[in-house]
């Protein structure tokens, strides 16, 4: 009986000067069932090429060395029908464009979507797109992590994927939402989950501190310096470095920065000596950095640096599944379990706006059980801004919610054809990040909404 041969997967070069953006492409790919190679550079790019049998190439376009555009060049005479797609920032569009006259198949602008990434892909190779994402083996939450939403599921499926890669990664969403949970898990799920993970607060260390908790200094490189300091970044080496409200920087502290997203090396305050660091930096704000990038609050260079995969925090408002088992693990964590929401407290909690996300779900639970004096908490111990939502009726409620669910998604759907489903510039047109849209889709896909 003739054994059946296992295809061979595609392979797939992927050619980036940044080891995270490397990182992350050579993890997914493979995790989707790809045969990938990873090239530091053009040059070497075109010395792999000849014997490599490969099925697309990945390119960024900015590199030194031979850049994308260039290495695009130099392959086309002699692999004219190899698919090769660019991978820009939204500054290097147009030469996106040009590149693409010059036989490119494509182009991704960064930070990169999965998603379009994996279509683009399967398109090139001949794999048939209707073919599921492979999510690989479902890694077990933190137990004091909560995602019960489709919204929630959907960021933790994402963190699965960009966690083993090296990849820097940007977290962004309203105050309150959980960025520094984020944090932890993408640690915990990396293969740095041994090593450190320190904690930096960019807002509140002041501006003249700063550079000084993060690089170090040296003893008398300034007054009060009365001996050397190990900087956060020395502390991270062979670990993480969680930046929240990276905004804070000054822009000289920005420059400096910069450096070590480039190649791990700073100075202490004080000193000519270089240190390098082997620290993956994870970067948070809860401001949209691009918009601060266009009000030039914010280095363009360093923005792309930090966001090769941006993650987005949907408030809670809108993963109202994670409300009530939020507040029940809040229960058991202030009063050990010994006592219970009443019907009605669930009503206000559920119909609330929570513009303080989970931060401030978790301050009025804490409220809420110091001022009960039986194990039911009853409404009256919330504030009363809750207590005005037992005024609307619950089935009116869903009702509206229904209605509001079905605005959206006429109105998402209407765009994605407008701008012929490319979800980047679709995203651009709504307002909206294109993982925010991404969720979305997912979120109405979860309710049975048609969204194709």
């Amino acid at each position: 009986m003739p054994v059946e041969s296992t295809p061979t997967p595609p392979r797939i070069l992927i050619v980036d000067d940044d080891p995270g953006q490397r990182s992350l492409l050579e993890s997914f790919l493979r995790s989707q069932n790809f045969d990938v190679v990873a090239a530091g550079s053009g040059e070497r790019a075109l010395e792999l090429l000849p014997a490599g049998n490969f099925s697309m190439m990945i390119s960024d376009v900015r590199m030194p060395g031979l850049s994308g555009l260039e290495t695009l060049r130099r392959v086309r005479p002699q692999f004219p029908a190899l698919p090769v797609l660019l991978v820009t920032a939204y500054a290097d569009i147009r030469d996106a464009v040009i590149a693409m006259r010059d036989g490119a198949l494509n182009y991704l602008a960064k930070p990169i979507d999965l998603d379009e990434l994996l279509a683009t892909v399967r398109q090139a190779t001949g794999i048939a797109p209707q073919a599921p994402l492979n999510l690989g083996a479902e890694k077990k939450l933190p137990s004091e992590v909560i995602a019960q939403s489709p919204l929630s599921r959907a960021l933790f499926q994402e963190v699965s994927l960009v966690a083993p890669s090296e990849a820097r990664v940007l977290i962004t969403g309203e105050s309150g939402t959980g960025k520094e949970v984020v944090a932890d898990v993408i640690h915990g799920w990396s293969a740095r989950a041994n090593g450190p993970l320190v904690k930096v607060n960019c807002a509140a260390i002041p501006e003249t501190l700063l550079e000084s908790e993060l690089f170090g200094h040296e003893k008398g490189s300034f007054t009060g310096a009365s001996a050397q300091r190990i900087g956060r970044f020395e502390e991270a080496d062979g670990g993480t470095i969680f930046l929240d409200e990276i905004l804070e920087m000054s822009p000289g502290l920005q420059a400096k920065l910069l450096r070590v997203t480039q190649d791990g090396r700073f100075q202490r305050v004080g000193s000519n000596r270089e240190i390098r660091t082997n620290a993956r930096i994870l970067a948070a704000s809860n401001r949209n950095l691009e918009d601060e990038v266009q009000r030039g609050r914010f280095r363009e260079d360093l923005f792309y640096r930090l966001n090769v995969v941006e993650l987005h925090l949907p408030p809670l408002r809108e993963r109202r599944e994670d409300i009530l088992p939020l507040a029940n693990f809040f229960i058991g964590k202030l009063a050990r379990n010994r006592a219970r929401l009443a019907d009605g407290t669930v009503v206000c909690l559920q119909n609330y706006s929570w513009p303080g996300n989970v931060r401030e779900l978790r301050n009025t639970i804490e409220r809420a059980v110091l001022l009960s004096q039986s194990e039911l908490i009853l409404p009256e111990h919330l504030p009363a801004k809750f207590r005005d939502a037992l005024k609307s009726a619950v089935p009116a409620a869903a009702i509206e919610a229904q209605q509001l669910d079905e605005i959206e998604r006429q109105a998402i759907l209407a765009a994605l054809a407008q701008h012929k489903f490319n979800r980047t510039e679709t995203a651009k047109a709504l307002g909206i990040s294109r993982r925010a849209l991404i969720y979305k889709l997912q979120r109405f896909r979860q309710l049975g909404l048609p969204v194709d």
